[in-house]
C-alpha cells in the first residue's frame, strides 16, 4: 500500500496552489498551515530548492471526531498535501493516505473514519488530475 495519493497538473506552480486549495475546500478541508520548503531551505540552509509547499489540510468535523476516538491521533493531523514543481508547467500534488497512516493505531472506528477522509482526498486529487 502506498502512503500517498497523487496526481500531476499541467499548470504553473503559482496557478496550481489556489486550484489545490479550492479542490480541498470543495471536499470540506481548510488549510490551517502552509510551509514553503524552498523558502525555508533558502533561509535556514542557504540552499536553493525547487518550488515546494506543504499544505496542512484539515476537515474540522472529521478531526473533532477522530480526536474523540483517539486523543493522540493529533500527532498525525492535519492531512499534509504537497504541491511541488516537477519542471516548468508541470506540478505534482500529493496527499498523505490517511488509511495507510492510521494502520499504526488499533481502532476499527478510526480506520473507518480514515477511509472516509481518504475518499474526500481522492475526490480532491482526482478533480485536479492530469
Amino acid at each position: 500500500m502506498s502512503y500517498y495519493l497523487s496526481t500531476h497538473m499541467h499548470e504553473t506552480y503559482e496557478d496550481a496552489i489556489p486550484q489545490v486549495e479550492k479542490a480541498l475546500a470543495d471536499q470540506g478541508f481548510g488549510i490551517i498551515t502552509r510551509i514553503d520548503m524552498s523558502a525555508t531551505f533558502k533561509e535556514k540552509l542557504g540552499v536553493d530548492f525547487r518550488p515546494y509547499v506543504i499544505l496542512g489540510a484539515c476537515n474540522p468535523k472529521a478531526a473533532h471526531a477522530a480526536l474523540h476516538l483517539e486523543d493522540k491521533v493529533g500527532t498525525m493531523l492535519p492531512c499534509n498535501v504537497i504541491v511541488q514543481q516537477v519542471h516548468e508547467g508541470l506540478v505534482e500534488v500529493a496527499a498523505i493516505d490517511p488509511v495507510a497512516s492510521m494502520q499504526a493505531i488499533d481502532n476499527p472506528d478510526l480506520h473507518r473514519a480514515a477511509g472516509e477522509i481518504r475518499d474526500k482526498l481522492v475526490a480532491a486529487i482526482n478533480s485536479l488530475g492530469g
